[in-house]
């Protein structure tokens, strides 16, 4: 269940991007999530219930290229529940002193050991009124099966025309990584460029006048689903006969590097994840402690994508602060945002269970030098 309600996350976060280049990861929020809402009761609890209804179990623990690592820090003298001890492994456990700059200091090189320096800083920020802070730290390496050459690349329409850019391009002999979906978002190309071991990156190229909001979650909703159309039917295909040493089909591949990366605050969209009523004063979190209410909610992320692989790094927090009683009354605001862009997206996505580690959008690909 982890796999498809992950997925089904980072899809409707993914739908809600405006027409900037982006990587996200519902798979770094996920988990956080889900251990809130074991420990939360109330409202609170079934609003965390109806994004993560079930534990985080993603079976990355003998991945070669995936790492997955939580913590959580409390401040010395927050009085935690016997539960929580008992349940939470002591070497996931770890202490705040009270002091921000010590605490701040520790948090970022865990945060920069976890992700082998690619993202060097916790997202959230310590401040004297925190009193618990969540992470998790998702990590990625991989080279191609079958590498890319480099090449210059300068496109003669669109939206990059006349840029030099990072171009890569590839010659096989599988038609296979190549297929065109029938989707939500009309017809996309999705090209999956294989890694060496067990992570995929996944190109979807949708039609010109297609958005972001609209290809990313219609890729995610590919996954796994048998090709509805004609190879050629995809955007960017053309498929022709031409001479050659032998009959076998091949396909040729040219698209561009890029790296993308992104800070997000969750708390914006906080219905998306399931915080709307966390985030207000309260008893939320009983399991964990009295009083507790989430006060930042953050997501760090990076991913390159190159000639000879794709290495990606996530880094997720949650903190709290202590609360006090809620108000008799108190105002519900509901906020609904869709912002769309284009030009291609991108999936990281674990082939032995099919979960998206990460999406993105590519809007601004490297530059040739």
């Amino acid at each position: 269940m982890s796999t498809a309600a992950t997925n089904t996350l980072t899809a409707r976060w993914a739908s809600t991007l405006d027409d900037s280049q982006t990587v996200l990861s519902g798979a770094g929020v996920y988990p956080l999530l889900a251990l809130l809402a074991r420990y939360a009761a109330g409202p609170a609890r079934d609003e965390l219930l109806a994004v993560a209804p079930d534990a985080a179990r993603f079976d990355l623990d003998r991945s070669p290229t995936t790492r997955l690592a939580l913590a959580a820090w409390a401040r010395r003298d927050l009085p935690l529940t016997d539960r929580w001890l008992r349940e939470v492994p002591a070497a996931m456990r770890g202490d705040l002193t009270g002091d921000p700059v010590h605490d701040q200091a520790a948090l970022d090189e865990w945060a920069a050991t976890h992700t082998d320096g690619l993202v060097p800083e916790l997202p959230v920020r310590v401040t004297p009124a925190t009193a618990l802070v969540l992470a998790s730290a998702l990590s990625l390496r991989t080279g191609w099966a079958e590498p890319f050459r480099g090449s210059w690349c300068q496109p003669v329409a669109g939206p990059w025309q006349g840029r030099r850019l990072a171009g890569l391009s590839r010659v096989s002999h599988d038609l296979d990584a190549l297929r065109a979906a029938d989707t939500a978002a009309g017809p996309l190309s999705l090209l999956t460029v294989r890694g060496a071991e067990d992570v995929d990156v996944v190109l979807a190229l949708g039609a010109p006048q297609r958005q972001a909001a609209e290809v990313l979650p219609a890729a995610i909703g590919a996954i796994g689903a048998p090709a509805a159309l004609p190879v050629a039917a995809g955007p960017g295909v053309v498929e022709q006969v031409v001479d050659a040493y032998d009959d076998r089909p091949e396909l040729l591949v040219c698209t561009v590097g890029f790296t993308a990366s992104a800070d997000h605050d969750l708390l914006e969209r906080p219905a998306l994840f399931g915080l709307a009523t966390a985030t207000g004063d309260g008893d939320h979190l009983p399991g964990i402690a009295r009083l507790l209410a989430v006060s930042q909610a953050r997501q760090s992320a990076t991913a390159t994508f190159g000639a000879t692989g794709f290495r990606a790094a996530v880094v997720t927090a949650v903190s709290t602060r202590a609360g006090s009683a809620p108000p008799r009354l108190t105002a519900r605001r509901r906020r609904v945002r869709l912002d769309v862009d284009r030009p291609f997206g991108f999936l990281a996505v674990h082939r032995p269970t099919g979960l998206v580690l990460l999406a993105g959008w590519v809007t601004d690909p490297d530059r040739r030098g």
